[in-house]
């Protein structure tokens, strides 16, 4: 098994400048002005020193990068939003293959697809769709990258209607370890295309994905919020009720503390519980959908009709780049009323105004699909759940570690078992076995056909045999 020990320092600066001139794309070194900007990520908490930042405009760049560092055994991490949690984009002393500068998408109104660039953010594609009335699920932050998010699986407030994003993945053009280009969907290459579709980053780096497009224009959907002492009683409620709901409704639980503008000033600063709804269906029957949910009488509520893009950034001004993470994850299946009395206590603990708690539904088409025709394995899961400690301040990075480990430590008895990847840091082996369930071995598998040497190894990490 290839070892990658190699740095990008120890390599002979005649092969650098060789690499350099072959790339379409800029190459950033150590020294480079715009290298310690490039070295950030989202997760402001992650802190690495690449030997070398590849930025690629095209998949013949990605190749050039990718035998490069085959040729001088060099360590190599994949960029393409920088969102992921554990900053598994980046990598100490070694090579960062970027592809945010291959950033393009095109709409084929005929066959309602759209085609996306490995680089591409989330807010691209709901740009591109919108013209044509066509969506993507996809999460609820628009500048997450298209290609971790994917890979991951995909939840967002199209889930129950249309499934997960890689239920509605056709194809992707793959670059292998080896440097090989191949296309990997239901009819070529079929076992990549199940691998790809959950498994993360383990198989190749994804230069092109085909989606399928929703017929989605405007929703009507947007927040209602609570005072933090409802915690308990809106949760029971929501637990129950969301379960049942129609497809059409899609509404994922939140604890928060309230940011500024544009939200009202006498809520600025307050800690409240919410839930922020998606509604696809007839606009003639929103206002009655809506009934039960106002007869909880919300503190707050910003619900109406607006563009589906609108919908998809609205949080995005509040979670800007660089901040501090730390995540922990667990799929649920029930929340007993144990759980929603310790939810209720940690919901009121909230150490910064940045942290939170997201409970998302995976219930409607996602529960559709069988949990062996893709690596997600917790299709019967009725929820993703994520608590993350956020604040811009490294100095509290131990406040918001703490409450999230203990939050987790209390929830995770009733959990599931395993968790969504994307809302995962570093955890070891053992959690990722268990985040893949009955799906892993087969993984191992695939992983030991595409990737024997391990080369795609910074990422949540499938060990080939």
């Amino acid at each position: 098994m290839n070892p990658q020990t190699h740095t990008v320092a120890s390599v002979d600066a005649n092969e650098t400048d060789n690499f350099k001139s072959a790339i379409r794309g800029p190459v950033i070194l150590p020294g480079d002005a715009q290298y310690p900007d490039e070295c950030k990520v989202y997760n402001g908490m992650i802190h690495k020193k690449p030997g070398m930042i590849a930025k690629c405009m095209d998949v013949t760049d990605v190749v050039t990068a990718v035998k490069f560092a085959q040729k001088h055994n060099l360590l190599v991490s994949v960029r393409g939003g920088g969102h992921n949690a554990g900053g598994l984009g980046i990598c100490d002393a070694g090579l960062v293959i970027d592809l945010s500068l291959i950033r393009y998408t095109r709409v084929d109104p005929q066959s309602q697809t759209i085609r996306v660039g490995g680089g591409c953010q989330w807010g691209d594609v709901d740009h591109a769709g919108h013209a044509y009335g066509l969506a993507v699920p996809a999460g609820i932050i628009s500048t997450t990258g298209v290609g971790g998010l994917t890979l991951g699986g995909g939840l967002g407030y199209l889930t129950p209607r249309f499934g997960l994003t890689i239920d509605n993945l056709l194809s992707a053009d793959v670059v292998l370890a080896d440097g090989q280009i191949v296309t990997a969907s239901a009819d070529e290459n079929p076992d990549l295309f199940w691998a790809i579709r959950g498994g993360g980053g383990n198989f190749g780096i994804v230069t092109s994905f085909l989606f399928r497009g929703n017929p989605v224009h405007t929703i009507f959907g947007g927040p209602t919020l609570w005072n933090i002492d409802q915690t308990e009683k809106i949760l029971s409620w929501y637990r129950d009720f969301i379960l049942k709901a129609p497809r059409d409704l899609y509404g994922f639980f939140a604890v928060l503390t309230v940011p500024g503008p544009p939200f009202p000033d006498p809520l600025h600063g307050r800690k409240m519980c919410g839930i922020i709804w998606n509604y696809t269906g007839p606009k003639e029957k929103a206002e009655e959908i809506f009934e039960p949910i106002r007869a909880l009488q919300p503190e707050f509520e910003h619900v109406g009709p607006m563009p589906f893009p609108m919908l998809n950034s609205m949080f995005d001004q509040f979670y800007p780049k660089g901040l501090q993470w730390y995540w922990r994850a667990d799929f649920i299946d029930a929340i007993p009323d144990e759980a929603v009395k310790k939810h209720a206590e940690f919901a009121k603990a909230l150490p910064t105004p940045h942290s939170t708690m997201h409970l998302y539904p995976i219930h409607g088409k996602a529960h559709e699909v069988g949990d062996t025709d893709t690596p997600w394995a917790y299709r019967s899961a009725n929820w993703a759940q994520v608590i993350v400690g956020v604040d811009p301040d490294p100095s509290n990075k131990e406040k918001i570690t703490t409450w999230t480990k203990a939050y987790y430590d209390a929830i995770h008895p009733h959990s599931s078992g395993g968790a969504y990847v994307n809302f995962m840091m570093d955890e070891g082996q053992e959690r990722i076995r268990a985040s893949y369930k009955h799906n892993y071995d087969r993984l191992v598998k695939m992983k030991s056909k595409y990737d024997p040497d391990n080369f795609f190894r910074v990422n949540q990490n499938i060990k080939p045999n």
